[in-house]
């Protein structure tokens, strides 16, 4: 399967976003009397609001709505970007990750940690993300530090198995590279997927943000820290592994009294491209 997709992950942050209800302005309550009445046209108070925003107009008044319409936007397209800045890292990732180093005995091919090797996401993400102002910039940086740093957590801990059916008993002094059976990647585990569970996720991005008074931070963060957690968790149950090549002596060989024998001690070729 390819990588997560970026419209999946945007309508999945915008709409645990939306959840959250924030009303614009914030805290807004309607003066008592009939001046505030009185300061607009009719037309002025009656404007219907956005659906299709994330945030909620405090009042029908068209300066909420407009608020309302153009904050809502400019959080939205953030999303868009980030969205699309988090799945293309992770489309890399698959492309030149390997694993290396792995055990084979017999048809049996131990995944250790440490064995699956991958680039960081950070470069990725940051060539990506939005970063047109200095703002865009800190909240780009926060989520891609808090991501990266889970994933690589993750990616270092992952352990599995991998099978090799005609190493059991091949005819031959050497098995020559042949591909692993396909298995999927939820099979694998790793205990640093902790680190890319939702609440550890929106804690490194705030604590990686290093600003309090930011605006809607820690809902942004909370909303795109749930969607990526759901979209990571659909990723593992589509992605096999495969074509992961492994190679090993056979030294029990002794033709013709022992014409076949399981492959020992063999190991992986590191080959990119075994995660689709």
């Amino acid at each position: 399967m390819p990588a997560p997709q970026k419209g999946q992950l945007a309508e999945l942050a915008k709409l645990n976003f939306k959840a959250k209800a924030i009303g614009l302005p914030v805290k807004w309550q309607t003066p008592g009397g009939d001046q505030y009445v009185k300061a607009f046209a009719l037309s002025e108070l009656v404007q219907p609001p956005d659906g299709a925003s994330i945030f909620l107009a405090a009042s029908p008044n068209q300066y909420h709505v407009q608020t309302q319409r153009e904050i809502g936007k400019g959080y939205a397209d953030f999303i868009d970007g980030i969205s699309g800045a988090l799945c293309g890292a992770i489309d890399q990732w698959m492309k030149l990750t390997v694993i290396a180093g792995m055990m084979i005995n017999g048809p049996v091919g131990m995944v250790l940690a440490g064995n699956v090797v991958g680039p960081p996401l950070l470069p990725f993400i940051l060539a990506a993300a939005p970063v047109s102002t200095p703002q865009l910039m800190k909240y780009s940086k926060a989520i891609a530090q808090a991501v990266s740093n889970g994933w690589q957590q993750w990616q270092m801990g992952l352990m599995g198995q991998l099978m090799y059916p005609a190493f059991a008993a091949f005819p031959g002094p050497m098995a020559p590279p042949m591909p692993c059976v396909p298995m999927p990647l939820i099979a694998f585990s790793s205990p640093g997927e902790a680190m890319l569970s939702p609440a550890t996720l929106k804690t490194q991005m705030i604590a990686n943000l290093g600003d309090p008074e930011a605006l809607h931070h820690q809902e942004l963060f909370d909303a795109v820290a749930q969607a990526f957690n759901t979209t990571f968790t659909l990723f593992k149950a589509t992605t096999v592994v495969q074509n992961v090549l492994g190679t090993g002596p056979i030294p029990t060989f002794a033709p013709p009294i022992v014409p076949v024998g399981p492959v020992v001690a063999g190991t992986s070729i590191p080959t990119p491209g075994v995660f689709t």
